[in-house]
């Protein structure tokens, strides 16, 4: 009777040691076969894994060895498209989603912690079955194997009783680092945006009367590239150095002169060293100086975007709320078996405890992951394609020129004068070239005649009782000696 004891319980640990490890990341075999178990409503439609390149949406989908930690977070830096944005709201997305869920990077991160509280249930489940008896294969209640043993426990209300003051952490973890996300989308919205502004008004406010078209095209040619120089060395600045110090000084030789080049990769703060580039390049175009501080305007929001990056950077959550979070998960999850054991009593010797801890603690260790990867926003961010991007629309912008489109455009418009004006006066700026509109000549004075003086008038004498009352002898200091008196003491309280 030992011996069937022995064996059966034998059997029922390995089985749920077993069970254990069922959130643990896939062999590349069984990923195969999940893929071939993929519905054919699924794998019929744009969302199956039959896509040959990855896309935004699915970055992973011709990687063959996924991965996971920090290599994973280069394949999130998605930018959609409207082909997408149409697998994005899939009818099929959650049967997808379900069905890959062993491709998620986030999940394969949790491999350990899960591993970690499905063991703990397990040895709840063994533990209780040597000390309060456990059913056999065959259906037969069997005693304990070691008797005197008290079965181990918690009662649920404890569980029920924090869970709140849980959730509240990590929604709060989750909101305050999606802000941080969507700050770091912002800043590099607003470095697009006013790249091609910047080089917008530099292409339109050139005075090309006294230089030639090659002149031009340099002078313009020479802002685009100190624009993308800027966004490169802001990009490089917020990047580990081992994933793009190569391919930055690379970029930076084969798009700029190499002495230009070698300033920025010797400056300690290289953003600030493209950014005085990109000023002095503004400041060599010939135009007024009110134009100039228009562009300069937009090199100005350049500055404030670097800044609020490296704040991102550089200033985590606090680290307090961290770890206090992760302590209070931690705890919470692996006394979790010993609160949910008791209900789960309808399955055989409690064994669907171990796959419920498994997957509570997969989607409540998934929430706070998230948050982790997104305390950090710069290396899930698509910055080289940004930087890219913004590249090709300032070397196209450069290369339009007043009149390609067919029309006739007048060098120098009349309400422009102010701006280009040569054969007026000289004024601010005169030095440059640019001078100011003629002032106009002021009026001739009018004279009006003199006033003639009228008689003086002569008015008799008000009587006795109208006469003035003699003034009164001075009692005291008058008013002006107040006056400097009152200055002199409030002088002397402050």
């Amino acid at each position: 009777m030992m011996m069937v004891k022995s064996v059966s319980l034998a059997l029922l640990a390995s089985a749920l040691i077993g069970g254990a490890h069922g959130f643990a990341p896939p062999k590349p075999q069984s990923l195969m076969a999940k893929q071939a178990a993929i519905p054919n409503r699924v794998r019929n439609t744009e969302l199956g894994p039959h896509d040959k390149e990855g896309t935004g949406w699915n970055s992973f989908a011709n990687l063959k060895d996924i991965p996971s930690g920090e290599e994973s977070r280069k394949f999130r830096r998605t930018v959609y498209s409207h082909d997408d944005w149409k697998k994005h709201r899939s009818q099929d997305r959650f049967i997808y989603y379900l069905f890959a869920i062993f491709k998620s990077g986030v999940y394969k991160n949790l491999g350990r912690e899960v591993t970690a509280t499905s063991l703990v249930a397990t040895l709840v489940v063994i533990y209780n079955c040597i000390a309060g008896g456990y059913t056999d294969l065959d259906g037969m209640q069997q005693a304990a194997i070691i008797e005197g043993l008290p079965k181990i426990g918690l009662p649920l209300a404890a569980f029920t009783l924090t869970s709140p003051s849980l959730g509240l952490l990590l929604v709060f973890r989750t909101n305050s680092s999606y802000k941080r996300w969507d700050e770091a989308r912002k800043n590099w919205g607003m470095n697009i945006n006013h790249t091609r502004d910047l080089v917008r008004m530099a292409n339109c406010y050139y005075d090309d009367r006294n230089v030639t078209p090659e002149q031009r095209a340099d002078d313009l040619n020479h802002v685009a590239l100190c624009t993308w120089a800027f966004v490169r060395s802001m990009k490089r600045h917020l990047s580990p150095e081992w994933e793009d110090e190569t391919a930055f000084q690379e970029e930076l030789y084969e798009k700029l002169p190499q002495q230009q080049a070698q300033m920025i990769l010797d400056a300690a703060h290289r953003p600030n060293r493209a950014l005085q580039d990109l000023s002095y390049a503004i400041d060599d175009l010939p135009m007024h100086f009110i134009r100039k501080n228009e562009i300069h305007k937009a090199a100005t929001i350049f500055e404030d975007n670097l800044g609020s990056s490296e704040r991102i950077l550089t200033s985590p959550v606090p680290l307090f709320y961290s770890r206090h979070l992760a302590r209070f998960l931690a705890v919470w999850l692996v006394f979790m078996p010993l609160g949910l054991y008791d209900a789960f009593s309808g399955s055989w010797n409690h064994a669907m405890l171990i796959p419920a801890t498994a997957v509570i603690s997969t989607m409540l260790i998934g929430i706070e992951e998230i948050g982790t990867q997104l305390e950090e926003p710069f290396t899930v961010l698509p910055m080289q394609a940004f930087c890219d991007k913004i590249y090709n629309w300032c070397m196209e912008i450069v290369s339009w020129t007043p009149g390609d489109n067919g029309r006739i455009v007048n060098s120098v418009k009349t309400e422009h004068a102010f701006f280009t004006s040569g054969d007026a006066p000289a004024m601010n700026g005169a030095a440059n070239g640019y001078a100011a509109p003629p002032v106009a000549a002021a009026p001739a004075p009018v004279y009006e005649p003199a006033p003639v003086a009228a008689a003086p008038v002569e008015y008799a004498a008000p009587p006795a009782e109208y006469a003035a009352p003699p003034a009164p002898e001075s009692e005291g200091p008058s008013q002006e000696e107040l006056n400097r008196q009152w200055a002199a003491a409030a002088m002397g309280r402050r």
